[in-house]
């Protein structure tokens, strides 16, 4: 294949008297003619190879098939009024409901299908709504308030907000700006004249309001945990510290029953539930201990009582029902099966609660939990349910460079013997996967291929000592645990490396960098789509700024020594069979810039040998997170294509 031309240029830096060499930076300015010529032949190249994959239609068929089982979310109460959100078959975006009835569709405000709903939080009487839209792919969204009586956009646009939280006030609410601080807004009047509650330099701000909208809750996040501030909106609102250091990682609210109650990591890597006085936030009390083997997640109280805690237990989902007096283990929430649960809500005064479950091969389901009769059943399904395809998924353990013992998931079709196989993973910023419902891995095991999914140290699987093991100068660890998951596939003869493929986005895009880099000999294909891949100059751009916690920074020297040591960009050596990749890219990332993949195309396309092809798909428009259904299906069957192409899979 040849490759469009890009000069190495003898661009070199000098950091700490360590010379660290970037051919290619001339691909970090996206504007830069020569950049734009070099992008145009790329897509030409995607574009040319991409027509003649053998399962490509087929995959977009299939594909629009598994996805258009749509979706629900479990109901949010305010006011009386029940609100969720609801995507059925054919819909490129979900619509929020209040009782029943549509209030605000993203493809109404924006035909075209570029403009998402980011956030959304009625009021305490459920009358008003904040909600966020980004358009065209930008996390830096713009608040707007709607009067559900009238259909009317009251307020807004308020830009600058990312995500932002809400707690709503008579009149007004507090809400986040990106990397600024928390603000008060009261309703009709300019941004300008919003009112600066807490701006300290943090990494992140959240905000936890009660239902009734009475007490608020602040967090501002640093690199080593966060701090937490309790108001009294009923009263005059003084901030008083619940944890005034960020020694920890913890999140608070006030439950119906008027305590304060914190989740935190705090003496606990794996969480545990204290109760306090909100008089008296500081003086905390343990209600349910750290599980030795679960990790906790959120909570709430329903009428019996019972406080009801999601765990996650070696990757696998669970609720447990507690005692909040006491705080002791009365039993669990019964489930359908080993997959993950999500999105705990309960009605104020109520005995019910609700969350989604979801597994390999079934939709996010939403259940009912009655505390009064301790049974749980379905409560709404996806619009466009139908059986799954039948497949077998299997837990398994393996040992890792260290001699860590790791975990792995693998689904694939009855049967035994190799088989062409993605291997995906994550491995950072304490993120958890758990067993979940996604059409491209379905379409890929129903067309007889294997999927396993790497529980690696970073993560949040096994609790906060898990995420440590791999950040910083713990990286490599989780480079060396996706590793062990490929070798045991091959060695338990689930597959061979000349059918074995990496698959990972963002995080896990640097991930499969590393892994190629590391270990070309292991992978015959790899989907690496919006990755970090330069390592010595990831927290120029973007949000690289806010991640210098979990990777470390290229100021501090010995920090840097680390950072080159798996750094792809800088791994990537001429002469070397590198395995066939596509690097999936998004020109309006605002998350991870997209240079770091236009630079390690341009590398491995100078530097591999053979024939297995390096190609860039880049689509404009759209970003880091949400986007259009039709748009992820078109970038989950080329990718899939490719590596049906790559690993040998015949239907």
């Amino acid at each position: 294949m040849t490759y469009p031309f890009m000069e190495r240029e003898p661009v070199v830096d000098v950091l700490h008297g360590r010379r660290v060499e970037d051919p290619y930076r001339r691909l970090e300015d996206p504007g830069d003619p020569g950049t734009l010529a070099w992008l145009a032949c790329q897509e030409e190249l995607w574009r040319r190879h991409a027509a003649r994959l053998p399962l490509r239609e087929h995959f977009l068929r299939r594909l629009a098939d598994l996805a258009s089982v749509g979706m629900t979310t479990p109901p949010i109460w305010r006011g009386g009024h029940r609100f969720h959100l609801s995507r059925s078959p054919g819909q490129e975006h979900p619509v929020l409901h209040r009782d029943g009835s549509p209030v605000l569709d993203p493809m109404e405000l924006d035909h075209s299908g570029l403009t998402t709903l980011d956030e959304w939080q009625p009021s305490p009487d459920g009358r008003l709504l904040a909600y966020q839209i980004s358009r065209r792919g930008t996390e830096q969204g713009e608040l707007y308030v709607l009067d559900l009586e009238t259909g009317a956009v009251i307020d807004g646009p308020i830009g600058g907000c990312r995500y932002s939280p809400v707690a709503w006030l008579p009149g007004a609410f507090h809400y986040v700006r990106f990397h600024d601080g928390v603000y008060l807004h009261r309703l009709g009047t300019p941004r300008q004249a919003d009112t600066p509650i807490l701006t300290r330099g943090a990494l992140s701000y959240g905000l936890e309001a009660d239902a009734a909208g009475r007490a608020l809750v602040i967090s501002a996040g640093t690199r080593t945990g966060n701090a937490l501030w309790l108001a009294d909106l009923s009263a005059d609102p003084v901030l008083r510290p619940i944890q005034a250091e960020a020694c920890a990682r913890s999140a608070a609210a006030v439950g119906p029953d008027g305590r304060l109650y914190i989740l935190t990591d705090r003496d606990a890597p794996r969480h545990r539930i204290c109760v306090a006085d909100p008089a008296e936030p500081q003086r905390w009390t343990e209600l349910v201990p750290e599980d030795p083997e679960a990790t906790l997640g959120s909570f709430t109280l329903v009428e019996g009582p019972r406080l009801l805690v999601s765990a996650v237990r070696h990757a696998v989902g669970e609720i447990g029902i507690h005692d909040p007096r006491s705080g002791k283990r009365l039993g669990t929430v019964p489930l359908p099966g080993s997959g993950t649960v999500a999105s705990l809500t309960s009605r104020p005064g109520g005995a019910e609660a609700w969350f989604t479950y979801t597994d390999a091969v079934t939709p996010p389901v939403v259940w009912r939990y009655d505390a009064r009769t301790e049974t749980a059943a379905p409560w709404a399904t996806p619009p466009g349910l139908r059986p799954p395809p039948e497949a077998v998924s299997r837990r398994l353990t393996y040992r890792s460079a260290d001699g860590t013992t790791v975990r792995m998931v693998v689904v694939a079709p009855p049967g035994d013997g190799p088989r062409p196989a993605i291997l995906t993973g994550y491995g950072g910023f304490g993120v958890a996967l758990t067993p979940v419902y996604a059409a491209d891995s379905l379409a890929w095991v129903e067309a007889g291929g294997l999927l396993a999914v790497a529980n690696l140290r970073g993560g949040g699987e096994e609790g906060e000592q898990w995420h440590r093991d791999g950040m910083l100068e713990r990286k490599q660890n989780v480079f060396d645990d996706y590793i062990a998951a490929a070798e045991h596939l091959v060695a338990t003869g689930l597959t061979t490396p000349d059918r074995l493929a990496a698959w990972g986005e963002s995080n896990g895009g640097l991930l499969v960098g590393a892994a190629l880099t590391q270990r070309p000999d292991l992978f015959a294909a790899a989907v690496c789509a919006a990755p970090l891949l330069d390592m010595a100059r990831y927290e120029r751009t973007g949000l690289g700024p806010s991640w210098t916690a979990e990777y470390g920074t290229a100021a501090d020297p010995g920090q840097l020594d680390r950072l080159l040591a798996y750094s792809p960009y800088h791994a990537v050596r001429q002469g070397v069979r590198y395995p066939a990749t596509l690097f999936a890219v998004s020109a309006a990332d605002t998350r991870v810039d997209p240079m770091h993949a236009r630079k390690m195309c341009a590398a491995l396309q100078w530097a591999t040998a053979g024939t297995r092809p390096i190609l860039l798909r880049h689509e404009p428009d759209v970003g880091h997170g949400a986007r259009a259904v039709s748009r992820s299906i078109a970038l989950a069957a080329d990718a899939l294509a490719f590596l049906v192409e790559q690993t040998g899979l015949r239907l």
